[in-house]
């Protein structure tokens, strides 16, 4: 079939009694732009920009250095935290908002081999994770590893079936990304913090492609670090702040090398060597981006408005509809869907691959329809809930066929990054 079973009128009546629908109103999105990255970056909430002229004209021009204690500035990691939180499974005074993912990783896989150093698992030497984990996680866990010089090693898994099998005597600590950067594939997160706990390894996850898009709960898991960014379905601006979260249980003994002043217990006391705050401050390191972290607080306002088993519902129901279409409608062109279609294993993106990905995601950003692309031949398309909306979908595939059935696209082009 090459024709659409489901009309553009279906998709604007899903919208109209889409209890989301609202929400959209809350983003500064473009008329002309059907929006499918906020898997990659979040769209600007309509606060955010009187935020920023507020931290930049008022808070820093005009009051200058006392800003740091009478607007909050100091606190803010621990504030935003507290409402980062609840969409990701943690208690009270279990996250903190800052750094980089990169550097909140370093310092989670620090803490973890730490602890297992001290314990009975002390003889333990690998970090077990997948070959298709998003680079910079691999990069991180390598450097680690051959900064500690003990024959610490990572352990590269190149599929799912065989990760429970690598979890073995050998392992000190499992590092995955919930769900997958590049096929939007979701792990169990629970079955597999129990399977590393039965086999006496930690377990860090990074959230970066869960935290604002999929429900959730750490601490049902009993998981022992996660991590994530704030900038994409989080809605927090270009490089916004990460966030890591340490649950109570191991906050006493967290530990890592990025000791900083602002995870000093007294860090205006000036003191000359390093005592450790107590909480999830021993995860701070440095002076905080006060402008990022500010717009941070803006796209979780948001959030407290919904739910995320709302968020997820609506998320399914956008990438049933997306696959379905474009399945139905572009059947006699090369696409080859890599994103599961099981609810319980896809996260809130759909894949799919064509000879020509590169070439065609670009077309599709020339005619409106921002999705990315990522190697082998993959083209990415993520939908946020708070602001997709079904019609979009509708759109987006239509312009996708038109590009395909034309062969309106240059496989010439010059291969970069598309995002």
């Amino acid at each position: 079939m090459n024709e659409f079973s489901i009309t553009r009128a279906d998709c604007l009546a899903r919208d109209a009694q889409d209890p989301l629908a609202p929400l959209r109103e809350r983003f500064d999105l473009p008329q002309d732009v059907i929006y499918l990255d906020g898997n990659s970056l979040g769209a600007r909430p309509c606060a955010a920009l009187e935020r920023a002229q507020q931290v930049v004209a008022r808070e820093w021009g005009r009051d200058l250095i006392t800003s740091w204690n009478t607007a909050g500035w100091f606190d803010m990691p621990k504030r935003l935290g507290e409402r980062l939180g609840p969409l990701i499974g943690a208690q009270a005074g279990e996250v903190a908002v800052t750094d980089t993912t990169s550097l909140n990783l370093f310092k989670a896989l620090a803490a973890a081999v730490r602890l297992q150093a001290e314990g009975p698992n002390a003889a333990r030497r690998v970090i077990v994770t997948e070959r298709s984990n998003f680079p910079t996680d691999i990069y991180m866990a390598e450097g680690l590893s051959e900064w500690l010089q003990q024959g610490y090693r990572v352990r590269l898994v190149d599929s799912v079936e065989e990760l429970p099998a690598a979890i073995d005597a050998d392992c000190a600590v499992v590092m995955l990304t919930h769900v997958n950067y590049r096929t939007g594939y979701q792990h169990d997160l629970a079955a597999l913090t129990r399977h590393a706990h039965q086999h006496g390894a930690l377990i860090v996850w990074d959230l970066a492609h869960s935290a604002g898009a999929v429900p959730v709960d750490l601490n049902a898991a009993e998981a022992d670090f996660a991590v994530g960014c704030t900038y994409k379905y989080l809605n927090g601006g270009p490089g916004s702040p990460a966030f890591i979260w340490v649950p109570r249980r191991h906050q006493a003994s967290f530990s890592h090398p990025l000791t900083g002043w602002w995870s000093h217990a007294k860090p205006f006391a000036m003191a000359h060597g390093f005592a450790p705050t107590d909480g999830i401050g021993r995860a701070l390191c440095g002076t905080q981006p006060v402008v990022s972290l500010a717009l941070v607080e803006c796209g979780l306002e948001v959030f407290e408005e919904t739910s995320m088993e709302a968020i997820r519902a609506k998320s399914l129901a956008l990438t049933d509809l997306f696959i379905e279409l474009v399945e139905g409608t572009c059947a006699n062109h090369p696409l080859g869907l890599v994103t599961p279609r099981e609810h319980v294993r896809r996260g809130s993106q759909v894949s799919f691959t064509h000879p020509h990905g590169y070439a065609v995601m670009a077309a599709l950003i020339g005619r409106g329809v921002i999705g990315d692309y990522r190697e082998p031949e993959i083209m990415r398309f993520g939908f946020t809930p708070l602001y997709t909306r079904f019609v979009d979908v509708w759109d987006a595939v239509a312009i996708l066929k038109d590009i395909l059935d034309r062969e309106d696209y240059d496989v010439a082009a010059e291969r970069g990054a598309v995002t």
